[in-house]
């Protein structure tokens, strides 16, 4: 391999030999031998021997800066695995070696309404971790650490968004979606029209943190979170469970006065419900980067949990645990994105392992350098995501859109649905409707003056 020439801006930022290493895994993918099948394998479609630099877009901000240059030895030719040595030895390495600063274009939202050919690219990362270390875990995660990674990675001239759906104590939670589309497809707004902004009764953080909008303004969104129990966390199941109005939800509030079941019911049966029924964020891009411990420390040589006792190991047989390949814990999320238009590649749904047989407290953020694969397998999948992004090209906005959307009051509205509920707590619902039938057929047993008792607390009255 040929050495790796880099600009360096004047007020480039020392970096450590983590950030070398990365910088020539990548001059090495980039500069493999350009057959196809080893163009396919690294994510680089059609990017024939290009520099880092220009892969990155990276030139515009390298280009404008006065600067030097520095030559990166091949990766065979450096041990990454020793340590500077003396405190001076760094840092003349640093001062010398140090990569190109990436100075983020912070979202600005107003270019939400520029056209989309005069605006700059936009991507949203999100932190999916259920963990924060303003909470009880007391600890950040190490999604939260891919995150700001990632967005560094990503070519400056494009604008950054990211959030960290963490759990902060005393903040909002992302409330749990309330099935509206079970009622009626018209029943679901889109946006969701269930919660609202700064809310003190029902305090929602998907409108608190105006993601609606956010989803809405990127052309691409990129997931990064950990496995739970075969599955995506909670806060992101939570948050995609919300976005089901983004597949066909009713951008017309007031068709239903503003969340009348009956009258969502009949907007269902109408033509007129054909022209509003669409995919309102369809076009767009999402990659995926879950990754897992594999149990830490928790199993054993046959893969079974330790602490399972002698009379109950046949209730686990880890031959038929549910996946292949522990990537499949996000599938749930992945075709709920495709099913409504959201384009996820394979390249860019990626599940890594690292930790197993550690102790959970021994595989912390500050502990990743230790897993050199899990940073070369993730900033490998930055770059794939970057070119597919900007290979597919920015996204026109949709009819309806969440960006801009100012909630209608409807407290005449809420006042006639306390109404309807009155009457459903004394056992007259309206006339024909599924109430009605319900209660008619005595089905559910669900007539009551006290609607947040729970079935438990009536069962012991």
């Amino acid at each position: 391999m040929s050495f790796a020439k880099f600009d360096r801006p004047i007020n480039a930022a020392p970096v450590d030999h983590n950030n070398l290493r990365r910088w020539c895994l990548r001059a090495q993918v980039l500069e493999k031998p350009t057959d196809e099948d080893s163009l396919v394998e690294h994510g680089h479609h059609n990017r024939k021997r290009m520099s880092v630099v220009a892969h990155l877009k990276m030139k515009s901000q390298l280009h404008t800066a006065r600067c030097g240059k520095f030559e990166f030895p091949p990766c065979s030719q450096t041990n990454w695995n020793q340590p500077h040595g003396s405190a001076t030895q760094a840092a003349r390495y640093n001062k010398r070696a140090g990569r190109a600063a990436l100075s983020l274009m912070k979202p600005d939202d107003t270019n939400g309404n520029r056209p989309t050919s005069e605006r700059p690219y936009r991507v949203l990362i999100i932190a999916g971790s259920n963990r924060r270390q303003y909470n009880c875990p007391g600890v950040d995660s190490k999604a939260r650490t891919l995150m700001l990674r990632m967005a560094k990675q990503l070519p400056p001239e494009w604008e950054i968004d990211y959030e960290d759906l963490g759990n902060v104590f005393a903040r909002a939670r992302i409330q749990s979606c309330n099935g509206c589309v079970s009622t009626s497809m018209a029943l679901c707004v889109w946006p969701c029209n269930c919660y609202e902004k700064d809310n003190a009764k029902e305090p929602d953080l998907m409108w608190d943190l105006d993601l609606y909008a956010r989803l809405d303004l990127a052309d691409a969104w990129a997931i990064i979170g950990p496995i739970n129990w075969y599955g995506p966390t909670s806060n992101l199941k939570l948050m995609f469970d919300r976005l089901v109005c983004m597949n066909g939800g009713n951008p017309r509030e007031e068709l239903i006065e503003h969340k009348n079941p009956e009258l969502a019911m009949k907007l269902e049966h109408t033509a007129e419900w054909e022209s509003l029924s669409l995919n309102h964020l369809e076009g767009r891009t999402a990659g995926f980067f879950c990754y897992g411990d594999g149990g830490g420390d928790e199993l054993d040589q046959a893969g079974r949990p330790k602490l399972l006792r002698a009379e109950h190991k046949h209730y686990f047989k880890p031959e038929n645990e549910p996946f292949e390949n522990d990537r499949s814990s996000y599938a749930p999320l992945v075709w709920q994105c495709r099913y409504g238009g959201i384009e996820v590649p394979d390249e860019l749904w990626e599940y890594v392992q690292f930790g197993r047989n550690e102790k959970y407290s021994d595989n912390q953020a500050e502990d990743l350098p230790r897993h050199a694969e899990v940073f070369d397998q993730f900033d490998v999948w930055t770059s794939r995501f970057a070119a597919f992004v900007e290979r597919k090209g920015k996204v026109e906005p949709g009819r309806w859109r969440a960006f801009g959307y100012e909630a209608p009051g409807h407290l005449w509205r809420d006042a006639q649905l306390a109404w309807r509920e009155i009457r459903m707590r004394t056992g007259h619902p309206r006339e024909g409707s599924s109430p009605a039938e319900q209660q008619h057929l005595g089905l559910n047993q669900d007539v009551t003056l006290s609607p947040k008792k729970s079935e438990g607390e009536k069962l012991r009255e």
